[in-house]
Formats: C-alpha cells, sequence, structure tokens
C-alpha cells in the first residue's frame, strides 16, 4: 500500500544503525548497509530491529505454532483452478482452534499440480506436538498406512514463532520519532495490522487523512493538464456566485467581443485589404505554374 500511496522503496539497502541525537531524544538519520547516510524525520520498525540490550526489555507473552505443506491436491477438490481455501478446524481434546490457508497455483505461490498449505494455532507445545495430528489426519503423510484419496504431502516445515500481537514494548528507551510495529499474528486477514498503520500514521500526520477513498472514474474530468473532481468543480461553481463583480466583468468582455465580431464578420479579409502584399489573387491573375 505504500507504493500505491507513493511509498518509494530503497532496494537492497537494508537499516544498520539509527543515528540518534541524544539531547533531542530523536532519530535523525539512518545508515544503511552500504554506508549511506538517509537523514529521515521519523522511522517505523518491527520489533525484530530491537538490538539486544532492547530485546532483552521486550516481553512475548503468546508464541504462536505453525506448519507449511506442499501437497498434490487440494483438501476441498474443485473444478476451478482459482482456488482458495480458509478452514478453520475447532479445537478438540484440549488442542486449539487452527486456522488453514490453502493456495493452488493460480495464486503464484508454487508450481502446477501443487499446492500450498498454511496451518496456524496458538502455541500449547512445539509446533510439530500442536499441528501434527491434524497434518496426519486431514493429508497422506509418510507416516499413513492405508492408500487413500487424500491429499499427499511433498514437503513440510514446522516452527514456533512470537505472537506479535502480544508482544509488550511499552517503558523502552526509544527516542520520541521511532515507531514500533509488531509482527504477524494468528488472524486469517490484516484489520490488526490496518489499525497499527493508521495508529502510527495518526501519530505522525495527525491532521491528514489516513488512506482516502479514491474518486470515483466518473467524477475526474481531465483539462488539458490539470485533472479535477466533481468536488473541485462544485467549490468553483461556489467561488463564482462568491465573486459576482467578477463575473460581470467577465460577461462584458464576452459581449465587447461579440460586438468586433459581429462589425469584422471576416477577420482575415479585412487583414488582407490593409495589407496590400496579402491581396487576394483572381484566377486570371494568378501566375502559370511551371
Amino acid at each position: 500500500m505504500s507504493a500505491v500511496f507513493g511509498g518509494i522503496y530503497c532496494l537492497r539497502h537494508s537499516v544498520h544503525c539509527l543515528i540518534v541525537d541524544r539531547d533531542a531524544n530523536r532519530c535523525k538519520a539512518v545508515i544503511d548497509s552500504r554506508g549511506q547516510r538517509i537523514s529521515c524525520s521519523h522511522i517505523v520498525m518491527e520489533t525484530s530491529y530491537l538490538d539486544r540490550s532492547k530485546m532483552m526489555m521486550m516481553r512475548v507473552s503468546r508464541f504462536l505454532s505453525r506448519a507449511v505443506l506442499i501437497t498434490d491436491s487440494s483438501v476441498l477438490p474443485s473444478e476451478s483452478d482459482q482456488q482458495i481455501s480458509m478452514v478453520t478446524v475447532p479445537p478438540e481434546g484440549g488442542s486449539p482452534a487452527v486456522k488453514m490457508v490453502e493456495l493452488s497455483p493460480s495464486s503464484m505461490t508454487c508450481i502446477p499440480g501443487t499446492y500450498l498449505v498454511h496451518l496456524t494455532c496458538r502455541s500449547v507445545g512445539s509446533a510439530h506436538q500442536d499441528l501434527s495430528p491434524l497434518v496426519t489426519r486431514m493429508f497422506r503423510t509418510t507416516e499413513s498406512q492405508e492408500e487413500d484419496r487424500r491429499p499427499s504431502v511433498l514437503w513440510s516445515l514446522y516452527f514456533n514463532m512470537a505472537d506479535g500481537t502480544a508482544s509488550q514494548v511499552e517503558g523502552q528507551p526509544l527516542p520520541s520519532n521511532v515507531h514500533i510495529c509488531h509482527g504477524p499474528d494468528s488472524a486469517l486477514g490484516h484489520e490488526d495490522a490496518v489499525q497499527q498503520a493508521a495508529s502510527i500514521f495518526q501519530s505522525i500526520l495527525p491532521e491528514e487523512e489516513f488512506c482516502p477513498p479514491a474518486p470515483n472514474p466518473e467524477d475526474i474530468v481531465y483539462d488539458g493538464d490539470n485533472t479535477s473532481t466533481g468536488e473541485d468543480r462544485g467549490d468553483m461553481g461556489q467561488d463564482d456566485e462568491q465573486n459576482p463583480e467578477q463575473n460581470q466583468n467577465q460577461e462584458n468582455r464576452n459581449q465587447n467581443q461579440e460586438n468586433q465580431n459581429q462589425e469584422n464578420p471576416d477577420p482575415e479579409q479585412n487583414q488582407n485589404q490593409g495589407n496590400p502584399e496579402l491581396q487576394s489573387v483572381g484566377p486570371e491573375e494568378r501566375p502559370a505554374s511551371s
């Protein structure tokens, strides 16, 4: 979204360190991985970029168990190749609820003939302990002994990660213009990330609107190099009503121009009459062409 609204990305330029004015308690520049200094008014970064001394002060109260699978078919077969499945498996036997997202090759995340599956739940034990029972129940793995039509797991990865929404970063000695955002959470959508982005945006630009809606294409008017919307046209009409004297002067100029046009119906002919060199040549006076 940053690029859509005019953001500029410096690719392959990771941040190496911050330059902080201790007297003002503000970050005034960053040094990238190539040693280039870039001045800044504000900086927004994820909690993993904090140095170790500050990471010691960050408390994580909740973790997530995740699994990533590559399978040979879909859990929910469909005739359409453009399929994205989102399933919530309810808790069972003390295990947490599991959220599953299955992506087809049309999502450009896996090669044709395969599917990419993401499994996420709140951590009770290790990721393998939390998610492997569900995987063996819904998919055919190397541990399966029976041949059936369940999708086969071609590759799998289990790991645990911190729940970003449960990280506590208050009270850290950070510069006043450094804003911290958390990492991903267990939700299937991006509502929490959007709310946090809006909060940081308002703290940086309190007088601006966050992600303003795009104008209706039917209300956009292209007039030469200028582009205006229906709202702008309404403002122009309002300005005309508020300046009657200017409108009267414009009407007088238009009337004078019409009177001149009536007196001189053919300005090109009048101009030619005043200049003998531009007199028209009749058929009998036109020189013969060679």
